[in-house]
């Protein structure tokens, strides 16, 4: 994004840099919660050895602001899957608490991809605790468990497809092919350690085990209702409403055809060419700005609701 600052009168400048530190702050306290600070310090701040370069592809990705288009996208996408959009509806709060869960969820992206070994390793075991406990029945009878590798698999490859499509259309450095392949062999690594078997390594394998899991989608009624609270019901105050609805479009634009009947998603693909697509760079463009201050790392959207 173009610095005007060197174009502008000081008291123009500093009422931009104001403006602009105050939408960062509240965009990282949305995402981040009360103990922001203290997390991020645990993340940035602490030494050791970290599961990633700090070149590596899925920083790349992660640390980009494309992600808050991914993460919508993601949630949608994963709500196609019975089972686990069961378990979303019996276990996960998302209406009851959506910043929280959001919370939750920034923090294991960011500890995992950003954080020392440690840190990653102690929220991984948190999170393979935390769906020890999230099993019942789904509305169609049969059984579900957060465990059940199938179900843990989809919820990965429809995170990482969600966050690479995102980043491919809005990232300020698009991945080449090499690049792409390097992202979804880096998230496997984070996918095995939550008990994914044999997560794919390379986008020719991403697409296989989507395709896969095709027979097994359905719009079902919980799945829409996530859809229209995600989309026309978010729990933000009116000033917000405008630039989530544009990156809520933007999320929608990135969505597959065959998802749209299903979840009752609009298909208008002039206008998602046009203007979506504009509308999408520049919310992502603006998240950019308002997150890019000096020890402030780009605040992660949410990986499942």
């Amino acid at each position: 994004m173009v610095d005007l600052s060197a174009r502008l009168p000081d008291a123009v400048t500093d009422g931009l840099a104001a403006l602009r530190s105050r939408i960062g702050s509240a965009v990282f306290s949305r995402v981040a919660g009360d103990e922001g600070s203290g997390r991020r310090a645990r993340v940035l701040g602490a030494e050791g050895p970290r599961w990633f370069a700090e070149d590596a592809a899925i920083r790349t990705v992660h640390g980009d602001a494309s992600m808050f288009v991914g993460g919508l996208r993601a949630l949608l996408l994963q709500s196609l899957h019975p089972l686990a959009m069961a378990g979303v509806a019996g276990h996960s709060g998302f209406r009851g608490d959506p910043w929280g869960r959001l919370q939750r969820t920034s923090y294991f992206l960011a500890a995992t991809t950003f954080g020392p070994a440690e840190e990653a390793e102690r929220v991984i075991a948190r999170i393979r605790r935390a769906h020890v406990h999230v099993r019942g029945t789904a509305p169609d009878g049969r059984p579900y468990s957060a465990s059940d590798p199938h179900l843990l698999r989809w919820v990965h490859i429809a995170e990482i497809d969600s966050f690479l499509t995102a980043h491919d259309r809005y990232g300020s450095t698009p991945l080449d092919a090499a690049g792409r392949d390097a992202y979804v062999a880096d998230t496997a690594r984070v996918a095995r350690e939550l008990g994914v078997p044999d997560p794919p390594e390379s986008t020719a394998q991403l697409r296989a085990q989507l395709d896969g899991y095709r027979p097994e989608l359905a719009g079902t009624p919980a799945a829409r209702d996530a859809a229209r609270f995600l989309l026309w019901e978010p729990p933000l105050p009116l000033s917000a409403r405008v630039p989530y609805s544009v990156l809520a479009a933007a999320s929608v634009g990135l969505m597959p055809r065959w998802t749209r009947m299903p979840l009752r998603l609009p298909w208008l693909p002039v206008a998602e060419a046009t203007v979506v697509r504009a509308g999408g760079h520049a919310i992502t463009a603006g998240i950019r700005w308002v997150t890019s201050a000096p020890a402030r790392p780009p605040p992660m959207p949410p990986a499942h609701p």
